[in-house]
């Protein structure tokens, strides 16, 4: 995966999932001198503007990230036609990036799944969506998200960084 410039996080409306993973990539790549690559997030039907929730602003700052300052986009044909990895929270948001840019399909993965000997090991290979819901079902969808990225970090070379934050604290 060396080469890489460019990832992006796609989840449905840009407000909570791949914001999360945005904020945790871009944490993980600073925090190893990777500055060079870009990491933004999309929405597929996202409402253009719209703040994260409360939640994932939460769940964001157990581990030092503040995405105060984002607002949600709608996927874009230039931003998969920019992007070198693509990464979906859900089967179905990968399907609508594919049905929008079929050219992608070598660059668009499922996040979950993505590095996973079997892609089935997991289980059910989409991240849920938890708008809407309490807290704790946002703290459990970060973790998934967490393992993900850190996963897929680790394919980019990125050695992990001991970290003494609340990681994981409510």
């Amino acid at each position: 995966m060396s080469g890489v410039k460019r990832i992006l996080f796609v989840c449905t409306g840009n407000s909570c999932r791949s914001v999360m993973a945005e904020g945790v990539m871009r944490r993980t790549l600073q925090r190893a001198g990777m500055g060079t690559v870009s990491v933004e997030s999309a929405g597929v039907f996202a409402m253009e503007g719209m703040p994260p929730t409360r939640e994932t602003l939460r769940v964001l700052q157990t581990i030092g990230v503040d995405g105060s300052t984002h607002r949600a986009r709608t996927l874009t044909l230039s931003m998969v036609e920019s992007a070198d990895l693509i990464f979906a929270m859900e089967q179905f948001q990968a399907e609508e990036i594919l049905r929008r840019a079929p050219s992608a399909a070598d660059k668009v993965h499922l996040l979950k799944s993505h590095g996973l000997p079997r892609p089935d090991a997991e289980g059910n290979p989409n991240i849920p969506d938890p708008i809407g819901k309490p807290l704790e079902v946002y703290e459990v969808c970060f973790s998934e998200i967490c393992t993900a990225v850190a996963r897929v970090a680790k394919a980019l070379g990125v050695r992990p960084v001991s970290d003494t934050s609340s990681e994981g604290a409510s």
